[in-house]
């Protein structure tokens, strides 16, 4: 483990470590069901739905990746690193609560406004990354950061097979970023929107259901965006000077 300069740098080592291990993980037998509990939860979603949920991340992830919607002011000096996590879990704060908001009021509304709340939430969970990545001192006019900020989101929302397969490209982004291809059109986002879906649908179906769909909507709203900025804290710290060495011991 790196030689730590404070109580907080030696904390997040170590939370850095435990991590780690959660991203390494062999998949369960449990993850390995869920795909088969997946497609039958697939067959209940009405198809208008399952449409509305590949338009939006089929969208939102081009606009990622092309678009100037997404781009974030350049980031104020800062004397820390705890400094900027105080100020990246404020806003990963506020952005969890939008988005329970959001989830709660699309909920409350019914079928039709529960179909906006995919793009709409899709939206504000980029938005979010962006700034966290901005936070750490990241330029997201970079292609190459903007693939990270995807890959951040696979990890969150992925089965845990696949989170194998990103966080090992994410753990020698040195590596992955050299050989990223310079098309930008060449990035898999069918893969992308199909572990992402599969992982929310479940969730989400709950917020389609008259009486609940408002409680649900902020719930799964709030503990996910969550979850995102939390997965998004550890991506960056990894790529952290002083965190770089905290490697994990093959068992």
């Amino acid at each position: 483990m790196p030689k730590a300069n404070s109580i907080y740098e030696q904390l997040i080592a170590t939370e850095l470590l435990e991590w780690k291990y959660s991203m390494r993980k062999k998949p369960s037998f449990w993850n390995k069901s869920t795909k088969k509990v997946q497609k039958k939860i697939n067959q209940i979603i009405p198809e208008k739905v399952h449409r509305a949920i590949t338009k939006a991340i089929k969208e939102i992830t081009r606009g990622v990746l092309f678009g100037s919607g997404f781009t974030t002011k350049k980031r104020r000096e800062v004397s820390s690193l705890e400094e900027i996590e105080v100020k990246v879990k404020e806003r990963i704060n506020f952005y969890s609560s939008s988005a329970a908001v959001e989830g709660a009021a699309t909920g409350f509304g019914g079928f039709l406004l529960s179909l906006a709340d995919f793009p709409l939430w899709l939206s504000l969970k980029m938005k979010m990354l962006f700034e966290i990545a901005s936070r750490y001192g990241y330029d997201t006019n970079d292609y190459k950061e903007r693939i990270y900020i995807l890959y951040i989101f696979q990890l969150t929302f992925s089965s845990q097979q696949h989170r194998n397969m990103i966080f090992e490209k994410m753990e020698n982004w040195t590596i992955t970023r050299d050989e990223l291809p310079d098309d930008m059109n060449a990035f898999d986002w069918r893969t992308f929107q199909l572990e992402y879906r599969d992982y929310i649908d479940l969730a989400k179906l709950l917020q389609l259901i008259p009486g609940v769909g408002a409680i649900a909507g902020a719930l799964v709203n709030h503990k996910l965006t969550n979850k995102l900025g939390k997965t998004a804290m550890n991506a960056y710290r990894m790529r952290h000077d002083k965190f770089k060495q905290v490697k994990l011991l093959d068992k």
